[in-house]
């Protein structure tokens, strides 16, 4: 949500949430507990989306949010790509890939 950097009880549950902090304490139970239908974790090396289903998470090759990019092979490339070229230019190669 637009302005908001904690999500309260009330609050609907965001489409997706992004777990990129290898050394936070938020499980994937979490999300369920909310309602969160797609959660990405990022472990630093991989990306993998899991898929809320029938109230327990599936690990999923695809994003529906994103159903035409090969988003977990596309992550882990531009994250490397960053460490070598930085953020920019590798932002550029990002948007360059999935055609913006």
């Amino acid at each position: 949500m637009i302005g908001r950097r904690r999500i309260e009880p009330n609050d609907p549950a965001p489409d997706l949430a992004i777990e990129a902090d290898v050394t936070s304490k938020t499980t994937i139970d979490a999300y369920k507990a909310i309602g969160v239908p797609e959660v990405w974790i990022y472990n630093g090396k991989t990306l993998t989306i899991h898929l809320l289903q029938n109230n327990n998470y599936i690990k999923s090759d695809t994003s529906p949010t994103f159903p035409n990019i090969a988003i977990t092979q596309i992550i882990p490339t531009i994250v490397e790509r960053s460490w070598q070229v930085g953020h920019f230019q590798a932002l550029e190669e990002f948007e360059t890939m999935i055609g913006i």
